[in-house]
């Protein structure tokens, strides 16, 4: 790889760069080249003679890992391929895939998904209903991300309604241990529990790790930064390892104020932590904003100035000082739909007569951001009527589609024959003449004996329990799954797995089964539309010609279809899918976070909704006097998060921003007054530029064009 050329990184970005030996804290602002820094790092450490496999760089998103991931080996060439740049929980799978037997999982664990987790926490808790299994999720979900298992969890439940949740956390442990299955807490929790409880695995993983890079470090929760302490070399008493050589060695790269998943369990006290864990951890700053204007920066840094700080810092940018951030007023969330639609009207037309902005009226160089899902649909209507296209970003997962979990369900169920969920959708999808009465008379076997369902089919004393000719149809799907499983172990490379797959799909009759389960042909025909090419993105993963998104493999290896099945739920979306389509994005302020446009609208920026329901938090801290001090250092914390989440709207835009509000909004089938958001007013504005009424920009630009368009023929 060839030196790094000093004058293509500022000063700060090198410092951070050059800084190879010990703990270092990159506080990267918004737009400031942190990724840049993360992969001209790798680079620096391989060309200082760093082997790349002991490299490990770790995000939160598949999406993030395959940018890295690319702009690495675009940087350093092939050994970017050796370096391990996955997600946390992609990480957390290798360690339990090569370690996990240690704690009782078998390498062919499954990873259940939500629908699977609500199942099952249903059946623990004897609920039928989803809200309230829901409940228990986001409770269970909390208590792992804070380290805690279901004994801890219930010496510290606060009411009844915890404690219900802790006995329901201890049969979920049970039924998961029973499936062989992991959820996605799991994913840290148990690496986690590996490190700490085993000190050849710990030092097996610590020697493995030379450099470990962290990307969007506020986002860590606490379960994760203890993790990350462990892999870097501290023993679980807080000491250096002895075996390990120097410093711990490992770069965190984040931004205090972009920190907006408090919610899922993320926590600003990992920052704190880390000056106090690392006495000599090295602090660099990085505040020159490469994608906004001056004026856009200015508005951020107003907004964000009353939040206490851990690191001060001051954005600033070279780009000028560019038009002035707009604030919008409309009367209502139709009212305000249609000025954001005049106002992207404008900016297109403004764009093909002022030359220098022409290169920023495409549609994608528009977004639309807002606080909640909800807020989208008057956008969504006044978009269609005006025929410009959109997406939603956000919506419904590929993978979260019926027949694509339909298939998933069989893959998963090859891979693991102790999953249960995966054996109940499997036999069911499509119907193979086993009834809901034999399946739970085999549920209620497989309990008495504790086996697994699949276990169950083949016990010699089922017969005692069911028909002669029900066990032969549990014996005939049962050796069917034993046979794809063997076939897909010994199915290599892109065509024989696509082969493989169309075969199957025929035998199974599943075309049939989309068909006769629909009254519309035209949406049978999507969905198997949708099959074919999810089967043929999976054989393109055995043929190697696509990256491994999840960050399980980082090379492009052939491999059979059973260990492609395995990695399958780690993965949420299909990276092909993903092209850079022109059209207007909507998306919430949590689902942006990382991405930029040239024109952004932020939209039902009103009290009540940005910041979200502070007055209710207020009202419900008077109600109980008692818990007054806490609830209102809850609701203080709660403001500050959503100062963060309105600073990471800010500087999502590179060119132009305009802000709106409405009069009136809905609060279920009412309307009601609503209030300009704090925010505005901290966003400290011109008043004399802030204002804007788009659509009478759009009827002066139209008059204007048509005034050069008929002055045009006259000068010829």
């Amino acid at each position: 790889m060839s030196a790094t050329p000093s004058n293509a990184m500022n000063l700060a970005q090198q410092e951070a760069v050059n800084y190879l030996h010990g703990p270092c804290l990159v506080l990267a602002g918004a737009g400031s080249g942190k990724t840049r820094v993360i992969t001209h790092k790798i680079g620096r450490l391989i060309q200082m003679g760093m082997a790349p496999q002991r490299i490990a760089a770790i995000t939160f998103t598949n999406k993030a890992a395959a940018e890295m991931r690319e702009r690495a080996k675009g940087l350093i060439g092939k050994p970017a391929g050796e370096v391990l740049i996955c997600t946390f929980h992609a990480l957390g799978v290798r360690m339990l895939r090569a370690n996990g037997t240690v704690l009782g999982l078998k390498p062919q664990f499954s990873i259940l998904d939500t629908d699977d987790v609500t199942s099952i926490l249903k059946d623990a808790g004897g609920s039928t209903d989803a809200a309230t299994a829901r409940a228990w999720q986001w409770t269970i979900s909390a208590w792992k991300s804070a380290g805690l298992n279901a004994a801890q969890a219930q010496a510290v439940a606060a009411n009844d309604s915890e404690r219900l949740a802790s006995v329901v956390m201890a049969r979920y442990e049970e039924r998961l241990t029973a499936y062989q299955s992991v959820d996605f807490d799991d994913l840290i929790s148990l690496p986690l529990k590996l490190l700490r409880e085993h000190a050849d695995v710990r030092a097996q993983w610590q020697t493995r790790m030379g450099h470990v890079l962290v990307d969007e470090y506020q986002d860590t929760n606490a379960t994760q930064y203890e993790m990350l302490k462990l892999l870097v070399g501290c023993e679980p008493d807080g000491s250096r390892a002895a075996h390990l050589d120097g410093d711990a060695r490992f770069t965190a790269v984040g931004d205090d104020d972009q920190s907006i998943y408090g919610w899922r369990g993320a926590t600003l006290d990992n920052l704190k932590k880390l000056p106090i864990d690392f006495p000599k951890l090295k602090v660099v700053k990085l505040e020159q904003n490469y994608r906004s204007t001056s004026a856009i920066l200015r508005a951020a840094n107003n907004v964000i100035g009353p939040n206490p700080k851990l690191f001060p810092k001051n954005l600033w940018s070279d780009l000028g000082e560019g038009e002035p951030v707009r604030v919008v007023d409309a009367d209502n969330e139709e009212h305000e739909a249609e000025r954001t639609v005049a106002r992207i009207q404008s900016l297109r037309v403004e764009g093909t007569l002022a030359q220098a902005g022409a290169q920023y009226r495409e549609f994608k160089d528009f977004a639309v951001l807002y606080r909640a899902n909800h807020q989208a649909k008057p956008f969504e209507k006044a978009l269609r009527k005006a025929n410009i296209p959109y997406k939603v970003s956000g919506g419904q997962s590929f993978f979260d589609r019926a027949e694509i979990r339909d298939l998933c369900a069989w893959f998963r169920l090859w891979a693991n024959n102790d999953d249960d969920p995966a054996f109940v959708r499997a036999i069911t999808s499509p119907k193979r003449g086993i009834g809901h009465q034999t399946l739970g008379s085999l549920g209620v076997f497989a309990s008495q004996y504790k086996l697994s369902l699949f276990e169950a089919l083949f016990s010699s004393s089922l017969a005692a329990v069911l028909q002669a000719r029900a066990v032969g149809s549990l014996h005939e799907f049962g050796r069917y799954v034993n046979d794809l499983q063997f076939r897909a172990q010994h199915t290599q490379g892109a065509e024989n797995a696509r082969v493989f797959l169309t075969d199957w799909l025929k035998d199974i009759g599943y075309e049939k089964h989309l068909h006769d389960g629909e009254e519309s042909e035209k949406l049978a025909a999507a969905k198997w539309s949708n099959v074919l090419e999810f089967c043929d993105w999976m054989a393109q993963r055995c043929g190697g010609q696509i990256d491994d998104t999840a960050g399980v493999s980082t090379a492009r290896e052939v491999k059979n279809l059973l260990e492609v099945s395995q990695t399958i739920a780690l993965l949420s979306t299909i990276s092909e899918r993903e092209n850079d389509q022109n059209v207007v994005t909507l998306s919430t302020l949590h689902a942006a976070k990382g991405l930029e446009w040239p024109h952004v609208m932020l939209v039902g920026v009103t009290e009540g909704m940005l910041p979200f329901k502070l007055r209710e938090q207020a009202a419900d801290a008077e109600s109980t006097p008692a818990t007054t001090a806490s609830a209102l250092e809850a609701g203080e914390a709660h403001l500050q998060e959503e100062r963060r989440l309105m600073y990471v709207g800010i500087t999502r835009a590179q060119r132009s921003l305009a802000v709106s509000w409405t009069k009136r909004r809905k609060k279920g089938r009412e309307l009601v007054a609503a209030l300009p958001s704090r925010f505005i007013a901290e966003m400290a504005l011109d008043k004399a530029t802030a204002k804007e009424d788009p659509r009478e920009k759009l009827r002066a630009l139209r008059a204007e064009f048509a005034a050069r368009a008929a002055a045009a023929p006259a000068k010829s």
